[in-house]
């Protein structure tokens, strides 16, 4: 199974009279998300299931990707690790998924498929992380097969 995390791009500050799920992405955040777009668009698998968090930058961070996605509210902001994993069926399904979301969740996520003590890697806003599973020996093992900023798209 390949499980691609990409982080939603840049997007509007909070602030009290909007709630979070209704920022919107800067222009700086759509020029983003069109290069990582791009950019996928030639490596993804046409079978990838992509799912989306409900919050409105995530979904046009994915818009220009041009593909069907299905809406998860287990991946919202403030879900936690396990309700991602558990959303993408990793490391069982049979298909690529990738996971459009937010920090510190898909951090979470990426530094349990590392291995690593801390309790969060630092994903840059638009970037993908692409972990794999394969099997070596008698046991499975995870690999990060891709990592990439738009900035360097």
């Amino acid at each position: 199974m390949d499980l691609i995390l990409w982080r939603h791009a840049e997007a509007e500050d909070g602030s009290l009279t909007l709630p979070d799920a209704q920022r919107r992405l800067t222009e700086r955040g759509e020029k983003q998300a069109r290069k990582m777009a791009l950019w996928l668009s030639e490596h993804l698998p046409k079978a990838t299931r992509i799912l989306v968090s409900p919050a409105q930058r995530t979904q046009q961070t994915v818009h220009p990707l041009q593909r069907a996605y299905e809406m998860e509210p287990r991946i919202a902001v403030g879900a936690t690790a396990a309700e991602l994993l558990a959303a993408a069926a990793w490391p069982t399904a049979r298909d690529t998924v990738m996971v459009v979301g937010h920090q510190p969740t898909l951090g979470q996520v990426a530094a349990q498929l590392l291995g690593s003590p801390v309790g969060e890697m630092s994903i840059k806003k638009g970037a993908i992380w692409w972990f794999a599973t394969r099997e070596r020996g008698n046991g499975q093992q995870t690999v990060l097969r891709a990592m990439l900023n738009p900035d360097f798209v």
